[in-house]
């Protein structure tokens, strides 16, 4: 049985130290070998990175996906809100 690897949080300093070990020439087996971390992880630092100059996926979105993300959160909260009121017409139109 595999043990489940338990997440872990890198501040932005380290993830963009370990971008630059790998813009200087280590290789990231190495990197991932001697920092133990997951090959997908140091990727996606490396690929934002060396797109925007930052390792944030915020800073590394679309306006597209922004403005997706910010309408999906608007529907969810129309959607509670008229949760709410057919809950509350319910209530009201008993008495």
């Amino acid at each position: 049985m595999t043990k489940k690897r338990q997440r872990r949080e890198f501040t932005e300093e380290f993830k963009q130290q370990m971008v630059q070990l790998y813009n200087n020439g280590k290789s990231k087996a190495d990197i991932n070998r001697e920092y133990d971390l997951t090959p997908s992880a140091l990727n996606r630092w490396i690929q934002r990175y060396n797109a925007t100059g930052s390792t944030k996926e915020a800073d590394n979105r679309t306006p597209e996906e922004a403005e997706l993300i910010k309408l999906r959160k608007e529907l969810q909260q129309l959607r509670m809100e008229n949760d709410i009121l057919k809950q509350a017409a319910l209530i009201f139109g008993r008495k």
